[in-house]
């Protein structure tokens, strides 16, 4: 952790512009914390394994394509990280070029796959020959633009990043979906969590037991007896071998709450691998509809009652 002398280091995906330095905003401005832009999701989060970096801010969950995969296999594997508090951003997109270039002259386009999916039908209707370039970031397409590659003519970025790098808008609201959101979360090492507020999320990676018949459900009755609800669950490749996966979950609830607690010890008894990887606040504050047998009262009562039907041992 940063002393109190001095700002604490946030590695990000750059460069500057990107949606992800908008999320980072949300966290500390650039007048309160020191911005350490990266080439990508993972070089991230392993600043912050590395101790090059105390925080970290990556997306997670896109509104229209999911979950971004380099950032659940990078949690999931390697040296624990831990999720703090969660962030939203609008995402919008406009095709920049440098100034002149007409829609016409666009045989190339470079952006992140992530835009570049959200933008599909838009670029396959304007612009149906169109090759995608792939970048690190919508910025760090329109960076090169800027700097006058010759690789591509235009680029999808943010209103933002085509003002900042001097571009000139070829065409505005070419996103399939105007109402896309990207989620983004602060990472930083494990160590105290954060307090529960009543409306929070807990992020695991989990593997199933074995590949038989019910063993998803198996996994997943561990949350549903105990009344917790999941408002994320996606499968990731494990990679050592064809069809075996994990899941990464997001539970409503904090570890510190008594269903969640039982759910995880559960989940800890029946699977070969759970990841704790946080419990955070949500950024609505929704809080969790509980049934009356899911509470907090309601388990450490039927705790003491069992407690109770075991008489105490006696001397000899």
């Amino acid at each position: 952790m940063p002393s109190s002398q001095s700002r604490a280091r946030y590695a990000y995906l750059g460069p500057a512009g990107t949606f992800t330095e908008a999320a980072l905003r949300q966290v500390a401005s650039p007048e309160e914390a020191q911005y350490l832009p990266q080439a990508g999701v993972v070089a991230a989060l392993e600043a912050v394994r590395s101790g090059d970096a105390d925080f970290a801010v990556v997306p997670i969950e896109n509104s229209v394509e999911g979950g971004v995969s380099a950032t659940l296999d990078t949690l999931a594997g390697g040296e624990s990280l831990a999720l703090l508090r969660e962030m939203l951003v609008p995402v919008s997109f406009v095709l920049a070029g440098r100034p002149g270039t007409r829609l016409e002259d666009v045989r190339r386009v470079a952006t992140h796959p992530h835009a570049w999916a959200q933008c599909r039908r838009w670029t396959a209707r304007e612009l149906p020959e169109a090759v995608h370039v792939p970048a690190t970031s919508t910025a760090a397409a329109g960076a090169l633009l800027a700097e006058g590659t010759t690789q591509f003519e235009a680029a999808l970025v943010s209103p933002l990043t085509a003002d900042l790098y001097g571009l000139e808008t070829i065409a505005e609201h070419v996103a399939d979906t105007e109402s896309a959101v990207t989620r983004f979360v602060l990472v930083g090492r494990p160590g105290r969590l954060p307090e529960p507020t009543g409306a929070d999320k807990t992020t695991l990676v989990v593997h199933l037991p074995s590949n038989k018949a019910g063993a998803l459900l198996e996994m997943l009755e561990q949350f549903a007896v105990r009344g917790v609800n999941l408002s994320r669950i996606e499968s990731r490749p494990i990679g050592d071998s064809i069809g075996r996966y994990s899941f990464s979950i997001d539970a409503e609830g904090h570890i510190a709450e008594e269903r969640v607690a039982e759910a995880l010890m559960g989940l800890h008894r029946m699977c070969p691998f759970v990841k704790f990887l946080g419990s955070y606040p949500r950024l609505d504050g929704t809080p969790p509809e509980i049934w009356e047998g899911a509470s907090d009262e309601a388990f450490r009562e039927a705790r003491a009652w069992v407690t109770s039907l075991v008489p105490p041992p006696t001397g000899t």
